[in-house]
C-alpha cells in the first residue's frame, strides 16, 4: 500500500461532522420518500387524467422504476463516491432529489412523474454514499454502532 493510498486518520470532531452530514443526507432522502407515498395516488389521478385503479397500477410502476435505479445505480455511486469523494457526491444528490421534488410537482404528464422518480431512484442510491462516509468515519469498535444510526 503507498503513502497516497493509505486513509487519513480524522479527528473526533471531524468524525461526528461527517457522521451527521451523513445522517442527514439519509434523513432527506427518506423524509421525501415518506412525503411522496401518501401523495403519490392523488397525482396520478390528476396528471395522468385516470380513476384510482390505473394510479395505482402506475404507482406500482412508478415504485419499480424507483427502485431498480436505486438498485442499478448504487454499484456507480459507491464507485464515483471512491473516485470524487463522499460529500460531493452526497451534496450532488441532495440537489437531485431536490429536482425531483420540483418535477414531481409541476409534471404536466405520467411520463414527467416517471422521469421524476428514476431521478429519485439515482440520488436515492445515496445510501450507499452514507454508509462508506461512515465507515471511513468510524473506528472498527463503533462502526457497528453507526450504521445502526442510519437505518
Amino acid at each position: 500500500m503507498d503513502a497516497a493510498d493509505r486513509p487519513v486518520p480524522v479527528t473526533a470532531a471531524q468524525a461526528r461532522r461527517a457522521t451527521i452530514f451523513a445522517l442527514v443526507a439519509v434523513f432527506l432522502d427518506v423524509v421525501g420518500f415518506g412525503l411522496i407515498i401518501p401523495v403519490l395516488p392523488r397525482l396520478i389521478e390528476e396528471v395522468g387524467r385516470t380513476g384510482l385503479d390505473d394510479a395505482a397500477r402506475i404507482g406500482g410502476w412508478l415504485f419499480a422504476i424507483f427502485s431498480l435505479a436505486q438498485f442499478v445505480f448504487a454499484p456507480f455511486a459507491g464507485a464515483l463516491s471512491d473516485r470524487f469523494g463522499r460529500r460531493p457526491l452526497l451534496l450532488l444528490a441532495i440537489a437531485g432529489l431536490a429536482v425531483d421534488y420540483v418535477v414531481q410537482a409541476l409534471a404536466p404528464t405520467v411520463l414527467w412523474l416517471f422521469i421524476g422518480r428514476l431521478i429519485a431512484g439515482v440520488c436515492g442510491s445515496s445510501h450507499v454514499i452514507a454508509g462508506a462516509c461512515l465507515a471511513d468515519v468510524s473506528s472498527p469498535e463503533n462502526r457497528a454502532r453507526s450504521f445502526g444510526r442510519m437505518t
